[in-house]
């Protein structure tokens, strides 16, 4: 079910022409436009070439085998593949540098397969992209006093559920332990959200559950503008395509599904090697 209009308020600015519809040269063009901008501009502007694109559930994949989707397309994106693609984009100086990039941050050690895939948030997506420099938790040191640490904890239950079954990954290869990352409780949100750096990568933490494989239920990077925090992210109901939209409202929306929604974790999106403008992270 669509959700009420008054609850989208979405962010009407002038989106510049999508990636979908540029040719190849245009696409070189637009690239190259990014390049003397920081990276944060990067991929914001990246980003912003997606408003409007379609929404589609898992577009990517290894381009043959069991998931014979492209490994990379313009006219589809889901959550995931949104933020993918975008990063690869700022992350990359020439066009062909854009595939690699986009393998490096979806598989381990960027070896293409459906198996070496980073499939999990917890597990697999955050550390893998951390141990890269690509990512870096900063909810501590942006939720200040009110983040906490949290985690997922992945057991054979977890394996048995059937969304777990759904991936049809071998035992070989399920993660199994505990994976921490920082919490921000959805009480204390709107307290912090107008100093989230735009750019920043925002988690929808759900509760923990020994049956479910991953607690992030969606994903999309803020963006601050005119003194408003918005959320742009592929969302999968009312215009079924990458939007802004008002975080408070879709954090309303978000809370008002079955599976309880506990807070949001935020990390730094950045190129291996930069500093992380939010500082430290304080100690658990």
């Amino acid at each position: 079910m669509s959700p009420p209009a008054a609850l989208l308020l979405l962010l009407v600015t002038a989106a510049p022409v999508r990636w979908e519809a540029l040719d190849d040269a245009g696409r070189t063009k637009a690239l190259a436009e990014l390049q003397p901008l920081p990276f944060e501009a990067r991929l914001l502007a990246a980003s912003a070439r997606f408003l409007g694109t379609p929404y589609g559930l898992s577009p990517l994949g290894e381009g043959t085998g069991f998931d014979a989707d492209p490994r990379l397309r313009w006219d589809r994106v889901d959550c995931v593949t949104f933020v993918e693609e975008s990063l690869a984009l700022a992350l990359a100086h020439r066009p062909e540098e854009v595939l690699p990039r986009l393998d490096a941050i979806r598989y381990r050690d960027g070896r293409v397969g459906y198996e070496t895939r980073n499939h999990l948030m917890e597990a697999d997506w955050l550390p893998a992209n951390a141990r890269a420099g690509f990512a870096r938790d900063v909810t501590l040191a942006l939720g200040g006093a009110d983040a906490v640490s949290a985690e997922k904890v992945l057991g054979e239950a977890s394996w048995q559920s059937p969304e777990a079954r759904a991936l049809a990954l071998p035992a070989s290869v399920h993660a199994t332990g505990h994976y921490g990352f920082g919490l921000l409780p959805l009480p204390h949100v709107g307290a912090h959200a107008g100093q989230f750096p735009s750019g920043t990568l925002l988690l929808v933490v759900r509760e923990d559950s020994p049956s479910r494989v991953t607690r992030v239920s969606h994903l999309g990077l803020v963006v601050q503008d005119g003194g408003h925090t918005y959320l742009r992210h592929a969302t999968s109901v009312g215009q079924r395509a990458v939007v802004d939209e008002e975080l408070g409202h879709f954090l309303a929306r978000q809370a008002s599904l079955g599976w309880k929604l506990v807070g949001i974790s935020l990390w730094q999106l950045q190129e291996p090697g930069a500093q992380a403008e939010a500082g430290p992270q304080r100690a658990p």
